[in-house]
Formats: C-alpha cells, sequence, structure tokens
C-alpha cells in the first residue's frame, strides 16, 4: 500500500486586482501548507482499471464517480505517462468539502505525487504543470505544497525567502457551505493594492467580506479566533475556513480546546506549517 497526504493549502493573504473577461480573477496569493490534511492509499493493478472508494468524516460530502479530482488526475498522469498499470485508490477526506483550504486541488495534487511512484514514471518525461494547470487553478500550487507566492488565477508561481515551517497553527470551519463562485461574485472590484510576499502579515483577503455577506458564521470564527490572541487570525481562500497563526504550540492547543468547549459542532485542525 502507498500512501500520500494532501496537505491543506492557506492562502496566508490573498488580493483579487481585477476581474478578467474569461470569467476567472486576476489574484496575487501567498500558498502555505499545512502538515496534515485528507489521506490518500493506492494498491497497484496491471490491468489499467482506476477506482476509487471515500472514506473519512466527510465521505459522504464527495462523489467517487468520474468527475471525482483524484480521477481525473490519475486518468490524466496515466495518458501522459502511458502506462498501462492502474490503481485501487482510497480517499480518507478529513478536510471539509469546498472549505477554502484546497481539499480537491490537494487531492489531485497528491494523486499524481503518489501514482508517480507507485508506477515508476520518469518525472522529467512528464509535463506536470501542464497537468496540474488542467485540473484546477490551486493545483499547480498544492503539487510541490511549499510556501509559494501564486499570481494570475494562481498558476504563476515563485518561490520566497519565508521560513515558516513549523509555524503552530489552528483551523476552524463553521461547517456552513461558502460556495466560491458567489463569493468571486460579491467581490466589489475594488483594486485594494499589491501583495507584498515578504509583508504578507501586512495584506488582507479581498474575499473575506463577500464571504461573510454570504455566511456570517464566518465572522464569528474570526471574532473567536482573534479572542484566542494567535500573532494572526484570517480565513483561507474563499471560506468558510478561517486559521490563527500561534507562537507556539501550547498556545495552540489550549486555544483549540476552548474552542471545541464553546462550539463543538464547529471542526477545526491544529497543525504546523510545513
Amino acid at each position: 500500500m502507498t500512501t500520500e497526504t494532501a496537505y491543506a493549502k492557506l492562502n496566508l493573504a490573498l488580493h483579487v486586482r481585477a476581474r478578467r473577461s474569461d470569467g476567472y480573477h486576476e489574484l496575487e496569493s501567498l500558498f502555505a501548507f499545512c502538515a496534515d490534511g485528507d489521506e490518500l492509499r493506492a494498491e497497484l493493478r496491471d490491468d489499467g482499471e482506476l477506482t476509487l472508494a471515500i472514506e473519512g468524516p466527510f465521505a459522504e460530502d464527495l462523489s467517487a464517480g468520474e468527475d471525482n479530482l483524484v480521477l481525473r488526475a490519475a486518468r490524466a498522469l496515466q495518458a501522459a505517462g502511458g502506462t498501462h498499470l492502474g490503481a485501487d485508490l482510497v480517499l480518507d477526506k478529513c478536510l471539509p468539502i469546498a472549505s477554502g483550504i484546497g481539499g480537491g486541488s490537494a487531492d489531485a495534487a497528491a494523486t499524481l505525487r503518489l501514482l508517480l511512484r507507485l508506477w515508476g514514471l520518469r518525472p522529467m518525461e512528464i509535463d506536470f504543470p501542464a497537468i496540474a494547470a488542467s485540473l484546477g487553478a490551486d493545483v499547480p500550487a498544492c503539487l510541490g505544497s511549499r510556501t509559494m507566492f501564486g499570481a494570475g488565477v494562481g498558476e504563476r508561481l515563485e518561490p520566497v525567502d519565508l521560513d515558516l515551517a513549523g509555524t503552530p497553527v489552528l483551523l476552524v470551519n463553521p461547517l456552513v457551505p461558502c460556495p466560491t463562485g458567489p463569493v468571486f461574485r460579491g467581490w466589489d472590484g475594488i483594486d485594494r493594492g499589491p501583495l507584498d510576499p515578504l509583508d504578507w502579515k501586512r495584506g488582507r483577503n479581498d474575499l473575506a467580506a463577500p464571504a461573510i455577506a454570504l455566511v456570517p458564521e464566518i465572522d464569528e470564527v474570526l471574532a473567536v479566533l482573534r479572542a484566542q490572541l494567535p500573532s494572526l487570525a484570517r480565513m483561507s481562500g474563499s471560506g468558510a475556513t478561517c486559521f490563527a497563526l500561534f507562537a507556539s504550540e501550547a498556545e495552540r492547543d489550549a486555544a483549540a480546546e476552548r474552542i471545541e468547549v464553546d462550539h463543538p459542532d464547529w471542526w477545526g485542525m491544529a497543525t504546523n506549517l510545513r
């Protein structure tokens, strides 16, 4: 059994700069990744068949059909690698669906990393950036799952001279649906300026206001997180997951315990940045 973690993505800052004529938005973001996320397992098949089973706390919210990003990523890699091998895939869905932390994109990226090893493919012979970009805007960043500055729709990636590895972080989601499309459509169209990735704490998430307008519970989550006195609390992506960075794991864990007692219906994950 071969395994791979689909690391949860965070947008430490997310600036929306413009609406594009193709319906997408010009963005600037500092991507960071958590040490934990969904888990993917695979067993080799020699008949070329691909199967997917989903388990875990959020399995019921996700289809295992052909539109699942895990299967789409597997089929794209199978074609690009020219392999006749297949796999029985199992996704342990630990992250909430459509929650602003790149769950589906991270799953797709983890599938590519896992099957590359399982099938013994040569990475230099495969155009991984092109495959990743074809699967979704966040998949290229999730492929490396390292701190990166992203521009465009997130596909133009640059390394950043920041060492955030090991930073204690607490993720909290009120488990209220926050669909991405309406959040982007709710952006007011005002360009509030560029993001300096080296000064990201002074940045912002321009999607927070439209997300809160759709899901007021996000505002409550942010207020509760800020009451824990972290170094920073902000919403990730298009919501509804919010995160707080702490100076120590002890402070993070104490905050997580308090929030779990006060809000047992919320989802939370105490982890560290990679």
